[in-house]
């Protein structure tokens, strides 16, 4: 079994709960879904290659080509996980669900819990690796984002992830209607209140926030009248420069 990765390295979560976490990021190539504030190139076949991040100055990085086997990516990840102690390993993208055979087979050679970022949408992909996976990061992709109406398939997901640590996260911009914010916290309170909403507003390269503080204030407010969880985070990755 293979699979088209873009890089494996490590560095710290940039969003969400588990914020400022160590954590090897694995990324592959591939998504069912086309975000028009998506920062990453993922298209399948445009990485000739695979970035790996060693960690050892003794050790440089280097490539790989693509595809990567299971065994070379698990590899790579415990290589890194046994040089500095890391909270989980994220698998990203893209959309990682699209990879779920290949996420299980390198879950089951690693010494770290699996942390699943996804944006929500393959809900039969989760159920046959759910047993691997320890924490969910759940996007909601509004109409607004992405052109086309994923309500009905969040929340079969939502539900099948909610047998897991997981939460949901809104990438907050201009274009988001006060409807899909409305369904967006209907949803996860028809679900479970205590599934915590991560609101993110849309970051800057450098680092501002272009949405004003006081709209951001009052949509935590609404959300926190049917949900018991509801947090303000920015990317701080986006933030520090760092990856």
């Amino acid at each position: 079994m293979t699979g088209n990765l873009i890089e494996i390295f490590s560095s710290a979560q940039g969003e969400g709960p588990y914020i400022g976490r160590r954590q090897v990021f694995v990324r592959f190539e591939g998504c069912n879904l086309k975000c028009w504030y998506c920062d990453t190139a993922c298209t399948i076949g445009s990485h000739l290659q695979c970035a790996v991040e060693t960690l050892k100055p003794e050790e440089p990085d280097f490539f790989v080509q693509n595809p990567v086997s299971v065994e070379d990516a698990a590899g790579y990840i415990q290589n890194l996980l046994d040089v500095v102690p890391h909270h989980s390993v994220s698998f990203t993208g893209g959309e990682p669900l699209l990879h779920a055979e290949f996420i299980a087979a390198v879950a089951e050679r690693i010494s770290a819990p699996v942390f699943l970022e996804t944006n929500g949408t393959l809900p039969e992909k989760l159920k046959k690796i759910l047993p691997y996976v320890d924490i969910v990061s759940m996007d909601v992709k509004p109409p607004s984002a992405v052109g086309e109406d994923l309500w009905a398939r969040h929340r079969v997901f939502l539900e099948t992830a909610a047998r897991k640590d997981v939460y949901v996260k809104l990438v907050v911009a201009e274009d988001l209607t006060e409807t899909e914010f409305a369904k967006t916290c209907r949803m996860i309170a028809d679900v479970s209140a205590d599934i915590p909403l991560i609101l993110q507003p849309v970051t800057l390269r450098d680092g501002s926030v272009p949405l004003r503080a006081a709209s951001l204030l009052e949509m935590q407010a609404r959300a926190l009248r049917v949900l018991r969880d509801v947090r303000l985070i920015p990317q701080a990755h986006t933030m520090m420069g760092i990856r």
